[in-house]
């Protein structure tokens, strides 16, 4: 069992934040090495959790393997057991390379909580905790906000699958960079995290410091918790899916919107603001009009059309 230091108020957010989050005793990690994901391990081992870290390696950069590895040597020194999880990431039309790692990442560790959840617990898939922080709930915000769609991360969601949770929400990144130091723990610094032609780095590095200073204090607190009551609100407001346009005309528009995205995923169907609004219409606004061009959110390339048949919204293969 590692050494922990009787004076660490960063690694004690974060322990703190872990025990609030009322995890399972047997819990998942994700782990990349860097500040982050090294303190939620920490802070699991701390409070007496059974853990296993999935350490993924995207093949992306060189060294990937090496770092993976690296990663998973530290959590078996913290006293958890590791496994490293090679995934392929193939570029794809519509979808930007990190949108397809992130894919490819939580269906590899929802394929190994599965497997480590059978066959140490007989049960269900163990839960993932990943490590994302108060300034990642900022930054979603802001994102979201520029896609035309103000988004937030909620404490719990499924992912690909995955039964995540995100104990860290709520903890500065400030504190997990200094609850390493406090542990002594060697920090990866990832070179994309440094690269402001991704526009989340662009955001932390540039966009936020400068609220920050247009508000004379720090911008994160409050677009964090704006994430934070954006993700219990769509939570809920979600709506059943159903492809019954009487019923989806019935529906106030904000539930509308919902029930045909959730209808749309079950299907998968990649969901953007005009897809929404154009299904929106068939069900609101008939008068006889074509299909609505939609594309697959699983087979690039795919072109779908959902159209209004008999009073029912029906997805077909685009010509």
């Amino acid at each position: 069992m590692p050494f922990w230091p009787r004076v660490s108020p960063h690694f004690l957010a974060c322990r703190r934040a872990v025990r609030a989050a009322q995890l399972d005793h047997t819990v998942a990690v994700g782990l990349s090495g860097g500040a982050d994901s090294l303190a939620l391990c920490a802070a699991m081992i701390a409070e007496g959790h059974d853990m296993i870290a999935l350490c993924v390696d995207h093949g992306l950069q060189d060294g990937s393997r090496e770092q993976a590895e690296r990663a998973a040597r530290q959590a078996e020194s913290l006293g958890a057991r590791a496994r490293v999880l090679a995934v392929r990431v193939l570029e794809e039309a519509g979808n930007s390379l990190e949108a397809v790692a992130r894919q490819a990442r939580y269906q590899a560790m929802s394929a190994a909580a599965r497997e480590d959840g059978a066959s140490r617990r007989g049960g269900g898939p163990l839960e993932i905790a990943v490590a994302h922080t108060a300034d990642d709930q900022a930054e979603t915000l802001l994102l979201g906000a520029l896609r035309g769609r103000v988004a937030g991360m909620p404490e719990r969601a499924v992912v690909e699958g995955a039964r995540v949770v995100r104990p860290f929400l709520q903890v500065r990144r400030a504190d997990t960079e200094g609850a390493c130091a406090e542990l002594g723990l060697d920090v990866w610094q990832d070179p994309q995290n440094a690269d402001t032609d991704f526009r989340r780095v662009a955001l932390r590095r540039e966009i936020i410091p400068e609220l920050s200073r247009v508000i004379g204090g720090d911008a994160v607190p409050a677009l964090a918790q704006a994430a934070m009551d954006t993700a219990r609100d769509e939570e809920y407001l979600a709506t059943a899916a159903t492809a019954d346009c009487a019923e989806l005309a019935a529906l106030p528009e904000p539930r509308r919107r919902r029930a045909i995205a959730a209808w749309l995923i079950e299907r998968g169907v990649k969901v953007t603001r005009e897809g929404l609004g154009g299904i929106g219409k068939l069900c609101t606004n008939w008068h006889g009009q074509g299909p609505v061009a939609v594309s697959s959110a699983r087979q690039a390339g795919q072109r779908l059309e959902v159209a209004r048949i008999g009073g029912k919204l029906a997805l077909l293969s685009g010509h």
